[in-house]
């Protein structure tokens, strides 16, 4: 069973709300890891979100944040910053949040022991499909951000031979077959 996971959070239909699923999918493309680490693409998980993240030693969470800075920075807030502020009332399907998950499992006794938000200040949260360029520019620097976390947490990750092509179904052009940028 994984006991580190890495979850990519966000609407790949909502412009840089994409962003978790990026890095996830380059993980999965480039990288190989033990089984004590999984990766996932979990979407808007809503209420959902504490499943993800049940019965994890640590989790790396992926995703933009609503934090003042220009579009393409990325932050690492750890859990204690995140438990921090109020909760909000729920309003989107990103909602409830990680923040929500959080104090409801920390509640229950049941969450991670170690939480990390690594996350990048969108440009654009709005319908529509692809990365703003700013935030494009950060997905290296993101992926390398969850990298040095997860090494931090004593994971390896081997570089694959060869790599693949991440699978980013939702940035295909009709009838390519091949991902986009």
């Amino acid at each position: 069973m994984a006991r580190i996971g890495v979850l990519g959070i966000g609407n790949v239909l909502m412009g840089d709300d994409a962003l978790g699923a990026h890095v996830v999918k380059l993980l999965e493309a480039r990288y190989d890891f033990t089984p004590a680490v999984s990766l996932v693409e979990a979407g808007t998980p809503g209420a959902a979100l504490p499943s993800f993240l049940e019965g994890l030693e640590a989790a790396v969470v992926v995703d933009t944040v609503r934090l003042a800075g220009p579009p393409g920075e990325v932050r690492v807030l750890e859990k204690a910053a995140l438990l921090a502020k109020k909760p909000l009332v729920p309003m989107s399907p990103h909602e409830p949040g990680l923040r929500e998950a959080l104090l409801a499992m920390e509640f229950r006794g049941e969450a991670p022991g170690k939480v990390l938000l690594v996350g990048v200040v969108p440009e654009r949260v709005e319908m529509g499909i692809g990365l703003s360029p700013p935030v494009r520019r950060a997905v290296p620097v993101a992926l390398d951000e969850v990298l040095r976390q997860l090494g931090a947490l004593g994971v390896v990750a081997r570089v694959r031979e060869p790599q693949a092509e991440p699978d980013l179904w939702w940035e295909r052009t009709p009838g390519s077959g091949r991902g986009g940028p």
